[in-house]
């Protein structure tokens, strides 16, 4: 699938998903709007008969207006005027709300307002058994003698308790959402691996076809009857061939050795080296190439002690794949710097260049497999996407840390820090 067709998709699904998700949270809230509603209907019905008793009771004509008023979205009180039994009263209430399958914790309060205070308050739980203790101070009603007030401290709770299919869908929506998102991520994750092993294959077919393309011909010329008479012309074309061979051997150990270290894990044969001693080993592997681009090499190898319990191979691999590295990113006049210095039991390495850079968007995905830095026109790099990211491994499988820092067109300095011996 094309990917401008999987980016439609991708787009039209997570238009729906939101679009799906928008309607539950409308249909959600009305719903519980409505739960609401419905709450404060039943309460405001089992209070206007817990008065209506109240007036029974003491004999006294039911007010023409509503005795009820609901001062906030979980606070009611009741016009009495007439003393209050306590006991009675939360009798009435409890019965009254059980009725209506209102099982919520409230509190009540009964105010004199002749005396100007409350004169009594409880809070009622219907888990556990009723705890005396004073509500939230009333509010002063002014032209009356008595009057109660109940809150729902805990409102929200048998809301939803009520809505238990609103949140039984939504949870599952939740769910698809996130296995969408997962699903979503598993595709873009797979399409960009698909991409990367396109590219690997064909920079390796490329890095792979230049050199036996040059071996070929090399041999042809060395097959012409009259190359015996000319030995600087055959040891020329023999110097290619060698140089050539070296160079498919070297790209097929390191295919081969990322396959190993990613089927096998990474084994190390470890011994006290000096890290001074690998980087001057390193240097000479890369002695031709570093004279052929005139590269400016400067050391700092001021660590006292370079002594490290390390693979000293796969160590010589890591300085060799970052030098590698500035010169394969280079610019005219190339320099390189190499710096070490001891911290707490560490040694710190640096390898400093003046190349072309990185990019920052790019800097928290060079040591991924495969990855390569885009060179926009630049065609000559050349790789497989794996040195740096066989660097990191072989530095944290040493217990070590890797980092790096660069800006475009300002050069690139990798920090390597390992435990001293």
């Amino acid at each position: 699938m094309r990917r401008n067709a999987i980016r439609v998709l991708i787009i039209m699904a997570t238009i729906s998903i939101l679009g799906v998700v928008a309607v539950q949270v409308y249909w959600f809230k009305k719903a519980f709007n409505t739960e609401e509603e419905q709450f404060n209907r039943d309460v405001n019905t089992a209070l206007f008969n817990v008065a209506n008793q109240f007036f029974e009771i003491s004999e006294t004509a039911v007010p023409s207006n509503n005795p009820i008023q609901q001062l906030n979205t979980n606070y009611y009180v009741v016009m009495i005027n007439r003393d209050i039994d306590a006991n009675l009263l939360e009798y009435l209430l409890r019965a009254e709300f059980e009725k209506r399958n209102i099982t919520v914790d409230f509190e009540y309060g009964i105010y004199d307002c002749s005396s100007d205070k409350m004169v009594y308050g409880n809070y009622v739980s219907f888990d556990e058994e009723a705890s005396a203790g004073e509500t939230s101070i009333l509010p002063k009603w002014e032209n009356q003698s008595y009057y109660f007030g109940v809150q729902f401290p805990d409102k929200t709770s048998i809301i939803k308790e009520r809505m238990g299919i609103w949140i039984f869908s939504s949870t599952v929506l939740l769910i698809v959402v996130i296995f969408f998102s997962y699903a979503m991520f598993v595709i873009l994750k797979q399409r960009r691996l698909s991409e990367v092993q396109k590219d690997f294959i064909n920079n390796m077919t490329h890095e792979f076809k230049t050199p036996i393309s040059t071996i070929a011909l090399s041999a042809e010329v060395l097959k012409s009857p009259g190359i015996t008479k000319q030995p600087e012309r055959l040891i020329n074309y023999a110097t290619i061939i060698e140089n050539e061979n070296q160079r498919l051997k070297n790209q097929v150990e390191r295919v081969l050795q990322m396959a190993s270290v990613n089927k096998r894990g990474m084994t190390l044969k470890k011994e006290n080296l000096s890290l001074h001693g690998i980087v001057h080993e390193a240097l000479k592997a890369m002695r031709h190439r570093l004279e052929e681009n005139n590269t400016k090499m400067e050391l700092a190898l001021k660590a006292e002690n370079d002594l490290i319990l390390a693979d000293r191979l796969h160590l010589v691999n890591v300085m060799y794949n970052l030098i590698d590295n500035a010169l394969k990113y280079r610019k005219d006049d190339l320099a390189i710097n190499i710096n070490t210095q001891n911290f707490n039991n560490h040694i710190n390495i640096e390898i400093i260049d003046n190349g072309i850079g990185i990019d920052k968007a790019n800097l928290k995905k060079i040591f991924d497999k495969f990855f390569r830095v885009p060179t926009g026109n630049i065609h000559d790099v050349k790789g497989f996407g794996l040195g740096l990211n066989y660097v990191r491994l072989v530095v944290l499988a040493h217990g070590g840390s890797v980092s790096v820092f660069s800006e475009a067109g300002e050069g690139t300095k990798f920090l390597i820090s390992l435990r001293n011996a």
